[in-house]
């Protein structure tokens, strides 16, 4: 890549005299960088500048820049949003042969006034200790939380950057068993087909579905999560949830959710060996790269007492204060 990291030095980043754009409009200007990028259409992105940045970046060099790298890299074939800093939308990007940041300043006219690309670091993700966005249990009725805590005893998530700080929740009854009968199909657990509900307001990012629930007992690790959603929230925290029951996720990809609302229905899909749901806060959408934050709930119920931002740990019994 010694091409590459000869022609990101000629990259400009200008001094900006204007507040913060609406965020609305990086998304926009994002995605058509990443397409002209991909069609080779380099006069577009020029165009594309501010009138100080196409002074300082002639149209001669800012096409040998994007030639070099489209050379070197490939096509763009995934980009996440990762951060804002000072004026920049920073993005994780997947190049066909390479892995970037692509950081993009953008002015109040909508012009690029500000592009930066250089190799992607772990350190480039956001940080996220804990949620701040008010969040209500994803579900109805009192549940038991079965791992869920800071220590390898309480939750066996904590070696998993991604899920250190997840909880598997299910139901019981009063002698602390989740079926009613003899437990071998997910029918006679009493969380099968309980309904999984939206903890606040955001927006879908993910959905998987299609995934067969197992035979209680048995595993699926070709794809751990089974039957998933993402929801991003307003804070940019992902709220990730897994093991719905096959075909009973009702929202899509994109859609904006409001607190409480339907997602689907508690199952026991992927690596899963009864029916539960699995819930965890993660940093960026990407699981693979994700570092999990501690969950709190705004106002609950834990054993009967009422808790204030509180964050479950094994055993507890909880549900919404209603």
């Amino acid at each position: 890549m010694k091409i590459i990291v000869a022609l990101l030095n000629l990259i400009l980043v200008t001094n900006i005299a204007f507040g913060q754009p609406v965020k609305t409009m990086y998304k926009t200007v994002a995605d058509s960088f990443e397409y002209n990028y991909n069609a080779e259409n380099f006069d577009a992105i020029f165009s594309s500048f501010s009138t100080e940045m196409q002074n300082a970046l002639p149209l001669d060099q800012t096409k040998e820049f994007l030639i070099g790298l489209k050379q070197q890299a490939g096509k763009i074939t995934k980009r996440q949003f990762v951060k804002y800093e000072q004026t920049y939308a920073s993005y994780k990007t997947n190049f066909e042969n390479a892995l970037f940041a692509v950081n993009i300043s953008v002015d109040e006219n909508a012009k690029i006034n500000g592009l930066f690309v250089a190799p992607f670091k772990e350190s480039d993700l956001p940080t996220l200790v804990r949620n701040t966005t008010k969040l209500i249990l994803p579900f109805k009725d009192e549940w038991t939380v079965i791992w869920g805590g800071d220590t390898k005893a309480l939750n066996h998530h904590i070696e998993n950057e991604a899920q250190k700080n997840a909880f598997d929740i299910l139901i019981t009854n009063e002698k602390g068993i989740s079926y009613k009968t003899e437990g071998k199909t997910n029918e006679d657990y009493y969380v099968f087909e309980k309904e999984i509900i939206a903890p606040c307001e955001g927006e879908v990012v993910l959905v998987v579905d299609g995934i067969k629930d197992n035979v209680p007992g048995m595993f699926n690790p070709m794809y751990i999560p089974g039957n998933s959603v993402i929801i991003k929230t307003q804070n940019n925290e992902y709220l990730f949830f897994a093991h719905f029951k096959q075909h009973s996720i009702v929202v899509k990809q994109g859609q904006k959710i409001a607190q409480g609302q339907l997602l689907g229905l508690c199952g026991n899909s992927g690596n899963s060996s009864e029916p539960h749901l699995h819930f965890h806060i993660q940093n960026v959408e990407d699981i693979n790269s994700a570092t999990g934050a501690k969950c709190y709930f705004d106002k609950i119920k834990v054993n009967g007492q009422l808790k204030t931002d509180y964050s479950p740990v094994q055993k507890d019994k909880i549900s919404n204060d209603k």
